[in-house]
C-alpha cells in the first residue's frame, strides 16, 4: 500500500468516526407569545396560551362551536330585559300561573301561599323544576311542624287533665263542664280549645287558664250572678252541638290514622254520658 492511499483510508475512518459520535439537533424552544404580531400582543384572551399545541386546540374548539345554540351569560352590565331573556331561554314559563304543584291533597300550604311564591319565583328566573322542589321541601318542613306542635299539644292536655282530675276528683267533668261552659258564653265557641298562645301552646291546655275558669264560674253561681244551666254544666243544646262538631264529615272521629282520633272518640263518648246525666 502506498502511502497516497494510507491517508485516504486514515481520512475516511476519521470521517466515519465523527459522524458516528455527533448528536441529532436538539429542537429550540420558541416562545409563543413572541410569535403573536405587536397588534395583537395586548389580547387577553391570547395572554394565556404558552405553546401553539393549546392555541390550535383552542381554535378547533371554538370552530365546534360556531352555530350551536349558546346562551350567553349576561355580565355586571346586564340589565333586566337581559337576564328576562336568559331566563326565558332557559324554560322559564312564559307567566307565573306556568308553575305547577303536585302537592298531597292534605297539603297545608294556602293557594294563596302558592300564587305569591310563584310570583316570586317568576321575578327570580326559577325554573318550574326548581320551584316545585322549593315548594314540596318547604311543604315538607310545614308538616313535620305541624306533627310536631300536636304531639306537644296532646301532651300539654294530657298532662293538665292528670294534674286537674287530681285536684279536682270524681268534680272532674262538672268543673270542667263549668269551666268551657264560661268561656264559651262569655268569649264564644271552643274559646279554650281554639285560642293560642305567643308560644303555640293552646290555652285550655294550661291548668292554671281551666282552673281559674272553673272557680270563676262556681263564685259566679254561689253569687248569684249567673242563674240557670249555665252555672252548673253544659246544656243539653250545648252538648248536643259539641258532638256535632266533633264528629263533622273528614274529622278526627271518623279517621281511624289520624292522631287525635282515639282522643276525640273520647271526648263524644264523654259528652254522652254528660248529656244522660242531664
Amino acid at each position: 500500500m502506498d502511502q497516497t492511499t494510507a491517508n485516504a483510508q486514515s481520512d475516511t475512518q476519521q470521517e466515519a468516526t465523527v459522524l458516528d459520535q455527533s448528536q441529532p439537533p436538539q429542537e429550540q424552544q420558541v416562545d409563543f407569545q413572541s410569535l403573536i404580531p405587536e397588534d395583537y400582543k395586548e389580547e387577553k384572551s391570547l395572554q394565556n396560551f404558552s405553546n401553539m399545541d393549546d392555541f390550535v386546540k383552542s381554535y378547533l374548539h371554538s370552530q365546534k362551536l360556531v352555530g350551536a345554540d349558546k346562551i350567553p351569560v349576561p355580565n355586571k352590565m346586564a340589565t333586566d330585559d337581559d337576564w328576562k331573556a336568559v331566563y326565558d331561554r332557559l324554560g322559564r314559563p312564559e307567566t307565573p300561573e306556568g308553575y305547577k304543584y303536585n302537592l298531597p291533597k292534605e297539603t297545608k300550604l294556602e293557594e294563596s301561599t302558592l300564587k305569591a311564591f310563584s310570583e316570586e319565583a317568576h321575578k327570580l328566573g326559577l325554573l318550574p323544576k326548581q320551584a316545585e322542589g322549593i315548594i314540596n321541601y318547604y311543604n315538607s318542613i310545614a308538616e313535620q311542624t305541624e306533627q310536631a306542635a300536636t304531639v306537644n299539644e296532646e301532651a300539654a292536655r294530657a298532662e293538665a287533665e292528670v294534674e286537674l282530675r287530681k285536684e279536682y276528683g270524681p268534680a272532674y267533668d262538672l268543673k270542667i263542664a263549668q269551666a268551657r261552659n264560661l268561656a264559651t258564653n262569655t268569649f264564644g265557641q271552643d274559646f279554650l280549645r281554639d285560642t293560642k298562645l305567643a308560644d303555640g301552646s293552646v290555652l285550655g291546655n294550661h291548668p292554671q287558664v281551666v282552673r281559674a275558669f272553673a272557680n270563676l264560674a262556681s263564685q259566679m253561681s254561689e253569687d248569684g250572678i249567673v242563674q240557670g244551666e249555665a252555672t252548673s254544666a253544659m246544656t243539653v243544646k250545648e252538648i248536643d252541638g259539641e258532638i256535632e262538631s266533633l264528629t263533622q264529615p273528614g274529622s278526627a272521629y271518623w279517621d281511624k290514622t289520624h292522631i287525635n282520633h282515639r282522643k276525640a272518640v273520647g271526648e263524644v263518648q264523654r259528652l254522652y254520658e254528660l248529656k244522660n246525666q242531664s
